[in-house]
């Protein structure tokens, strides 16, 4: 059993990767809870994101975090133009159809990023990249710590949004009863594609915090995705607190299973949490029943 100054460092650095994670889920959840479709673009959304990152510290010489004012309302118009343009035309008022012009619109993307990227991986060198503070006796990175409290406030933010505007109010009503939504004079397709467009923009902040700890290559999203998705199950469908909790514990799981097990089975323990909430509590840690 690791001793306490082995495991304080790994239980730190798991909650910094896990508030990423969280952020990442974040957009995901929101787009299924609006619009009922799992978005199989959120991967490839989230690998343009981190190109879009890289080419302005590389080319203008924009630090990633100085990045968010430009990164975050891009990859919001981005998604805005794809949920009117792309996904609501073909849906033909089915999900189905909504669910498959998301998984077109995915591997359209990373053949793009292949053409014009290559299958290079690509990583930024920054002043920071490899400054550490001293937590008590952990030694964490700067870039994972400014990660984490970037990801839990624009987490936060979004929150507040939901529960304090009147595009929350809106965003929250579509999603309980969209009929009873028209009625009440809410655009539903503006809805929609605002819901859809906020879930990108938390992947534009995400690439921000993510680029200067990690790479990106066009094949990226996947692996996040997938965590993802495991945190939207089993912090509930559809539930931000679900999806913040899930995300941290998550983030942990992987963390302390590195350690445990070494790096290459770390994930282990991720799924084997999940598997164990499917089991015992099937609609998620912060899930209604049906």
């Amino acid at each position: 059993m690791p001793d306490f100054d082995i495991l304080l460092p790994s239980l730190l650095n798991g909650l910094a990767t896990g508030a990423v994670y969280a952020l990442i889920a974040v957009g995901l959840t929101l787009v299924y809870g609006v619009l009922h479709i799992i978005n199989f673009a959120h991967g490839a959304s989230l690998m343009l994101a981190l190109y879009a990152v890289y080419f302005l510290k590389e080319r203008w010489g924009i630090d990633p975090y100085m990045a968010l004012p430009i990164a975050i309302p891009g990859m919001f118009a981005l998604g805005y133009a794809l949920q009117r343009a792309i996904i609501n035309r073909a849906s033909h008022g089915k999900d189905e159809n909504s669910l498959l012009a998301t998984l077109g619109i995915a591997i359209v993307m990373e053949n793009l990023a292949l053409l014009f990227f290559q299958s290079d991986t690509r990583s930024i060198d920054t002043a920071y990249s490899l400054r550490t503070v001293a937590i008590g006796p952990a030694m964490i990175a700067v870039p994972k710590l400014l990660a984490c409290a970037g990801a839990l406030a624009v987490s936060g933010l979004l929150y507040w949004i939901m529960g304090r505007t009147d595009l929350g109010r809106a965003i929250r009503a579509v999603a309980k009863e969209k009929e009873g939504a028209k009625l009440m004079g809410i655009d539903v397709d503006h809805v929609y594609a605002m819901s859809f467009g906020i879930g990108l923009a938390c992947l534009g902040a995400a690439a921000c915090f993510l680029l200067p700890a990690y790479y990106v290559n066009p094949q990226v999203g996947g692996g996040f995705v997938l965590v993802a998705f495991t945190i939207v199950v089993l912090g509930g469908m559809g539930s931000f607190a679900g999806a913040l909790a899930g995300g941290l514990l998550v983030g942990v799981a992987e963390s302390l299973g590195g350690l445990c097990l070494g790096e290459s089975l770390g994930q282990i323990g991720i799924f084997a949490i999940f598997i164990g909430v499917v089991l015992l509590r099937p609609q998620g840690l912060f899930g209604a029943k049906a």
